[in-house]
């Protein structure tokens, strides 16, 4: 798993005992993406499957399902990636123990 702060610099990573080496990597990436798009991966991972915008495809962001923005009292301030197909619910696990349980917001 990856935390970024809002300007996107890495605060905190770890990976699991026996985890593929492009696991880091993963976090990282889908960190950034749910930071930069302020929305879950998995919603941005659809507005490009569907075509409605092909932006993230491009501009090196890493649309995969597994990572969620940190909103606090609406604001993103910061994202979490986490490598798994279940990053988004292992990350909305951890902000619901460390900061109770938010909204995520989508922006468009």
């Amino acid at each position: 798993m990856a935390i970024l702060d809002w300007g996107g610099n890495l605060i905190e990573s770890h990976a699991m005992e026996g985890v593929a080496a492009n696991g880091i990597d993963t976090a990282l990436l889908k960190a950034k993406s749910a930071l930069r798009w302020r929305r879950a991966t998995s919603e941005t991972n659809r507005i490009v499957r569907t075509g409605e915008n092909l932006a993230p495809a491009f501009m090196g962001d890493f649309p995969q399902n597994g990572a969620l923005p940190i909103m606090v009292e609406g604001q993103v301030v910061g994202a979490m990636g986490v490598s798994s197909g279940d990053g988004e619910k292992c990350a909305q696990y951890a902000f619901d123990k460390v900061i109770g349980r938010q909204a995520q917001t989508t922006a468009r």
